[in-house]
């Protein structure tokens, strides 16, 4: 009997040196939205093993926009808490021959590579620390230097399929043996990376399209370990409209910056997600329906452009379609009444879902509209013509009907000053329906120039 595939295993890597912005979110989506499709497990891993630059105040922040997101880890991890398996997997690399001693200085290797390029060469390491004898290491440490530790590379085709990118070959001796200690014995981000994903059990690593020629390395670091590498795919980089690229450091696109700008965190999925791939930027009603569109072999190749401009259409489209179901904790949490018949009302006419608060004290909460002095005879004579409670669909088309026979007025000299004199509004969503949710004692109150 065929054994059944185990649930597939996801991770998200940032480092906690800044704020995530939008194209870390495409990342972290991507693989979040893979392993909920798969029925797998996401994994946030903290690679902060460079103390001087990692903050926990990052790294609360990062796990706070996957929340905001929709996408909360099943899992977080931290590297910093995992240096002993790091320091034991570079020793067995050791025995194994395959990490070696170092002695140059950066300076030294400043000078090397200059030098082979000054002779049209590829600035690649020579391995000339292979050939010290011991005594020659012995006098370099003896002078006081401290060695880093190189991967030395099978320098062979590496081959895999990537999800996006499809049949990818490097070839390793074109390659430097990646330094993967420091001479202060801490960590690169290669070999931790590889040891997690050994340990962890991650079967896929969806990732930026710059970690290209990483994973072939890594892929000669996995085999040399014994390990079955992981599926790789690598997606296309988001950049500014201008071209420019994304960067935590100078806090473009922040995802803390698109929420306080009152972004929908589906709107900001749908995009980061949907961008520069063969799909449509278009709304989406959940994360799961999100997740049915992602098709990595659908991804450019091509940057893709994201216009932070587009989000404030996109985050309207996006709350128009909403259902009352999905949104109806975020009503009750600020404090918006009314259930479903208020939000499939005003829904239409929100561009920010703040937007929703200011309805609410419209419809909802006593306050006086706005009456021209020139109206108020007509808004009050209006008022007498309110039929009685229960008010329905049909309420407001009955009562302007009379109110149009009686007082001769049509278009906009009916219209506008009811909607005024009832929303101190020009526009907004339909009368027929707010009617109903203002009640008869609020309507009757604000056409008679009081706070109903």
């Amino acid at each position: 009997m065929a054994c059944a595939m185990a649930p597939p295993v996801f991770r998200f890597a940032p480092s906690p040196t800044g704020l995530i912005h939008v194209g870390n979110a495409r990342t972290a989506l991507l693989n979040a939205l893979l392993a909920r499709r798969g029925g797998g497990t996401f994994i946030l891993r903290f690679d902060d093993t460079d103390a001087a630059r990692s903050r926990t105040e990052f790294a609360e922040a990062i796990t706070e926009d996957l929340e905001w997101l929709g996408i909360p880890p099943d899992r977080t991890e931290r590297q910093s808490a995992r240096l002993g398996l790091y320091a034991a997997g570079a020793e067995k690399l050791k025995a194994l021959g395959r990490l070696y001693p170092a002695y140059e200085s950066e300076e030294e290797l400043d000078l090397k590579r200059g030098l082979q390029r000054a002779r049209g060469l590829p600035p690649v390491y020579d391995r000339a620390a292979l050939t010290l004898s011991e005594t020659e290491r012995a006098r370099l440490e003896g002078e006081g230097r401290r060695p880093h530790w190189r991967f030395k590379l099978d320098h062979r085709l590496v081959a895999w399929d990537d999800g996006v990118r499809g049949p990818q070959q490097v070839d390793t001796s074109s390659l430097s043996d990646p330094v993967l200690v420091r001479a202060e014995g801490t960590f690169l981000y290669t070999l931790p990376s590889v040891l997690d994903d050994i340990d962890f059990g991650v079967s896929d690593v969806v990732r930026g399209e710059d970690h290209v020629t990483n994973t072939a390395v890594q892929i000669e670091i996995f085999e040399a370990f014994g390990a079955v590498p992981p599926r790789f795919s690598h997606h296309n980089l988001l950049t500014l409209p201008s071209g420019e690229g994304l960067s935590k450091r100078l806090g473009h696109l922040s995802l803390r910056a698109l929420r306080e700008a009152g972004h929908e965190a589906l709107a900001v999925a749908a995009a980061a997600v949907l961008v520069g791939t063969s799909e449509a930027v278009s709304p989406v009603e959940s994360l799961a329906a999100l997740a049915e569109r992602v098709d990595l072999s659908h991804i450019s190749r091509a940057p893709a452009r994201f216009d932070p401009d587009e989000l404030d259409g996109l985050t309207a489209r996006t709350l128009h379609q909403l259902p009352h179901a999905a949104i109806a904790h975020r009503l009750e949490n600020a404090g918006i009444g009314g259930g479903a018949a208020f939000w499939m009302a005003v829904r239409g006419n929100l561009s920010r879902f703040t937007d929703a608060m200011e309805w609410w004290e419209i419809v909802g909460l006593p306050r006086p509209g706005i009456i021209d002095p020139a109206d108020r005879d007509f808004l009050a004579q209006s008022a007498t013509y309110l039929p009685p409670e229960p008010w329905g669909s049909e309420t407001y088309a009955a009562w302007v009907a009379q109110v149009k026979a009686a007082s001769g007025r049509g278009g906009k000299t009916l219209f506008r000053p009811l909607r005024l004199g009832l929303t101190g509004r020009d526009t907004g969503p339909e009368l027929a329906v707010l009617l109903p949710l203002m009640g008869r004692a609020r309507v009757e109150a604000r056409l008679k120039g009081e706070a109903g």
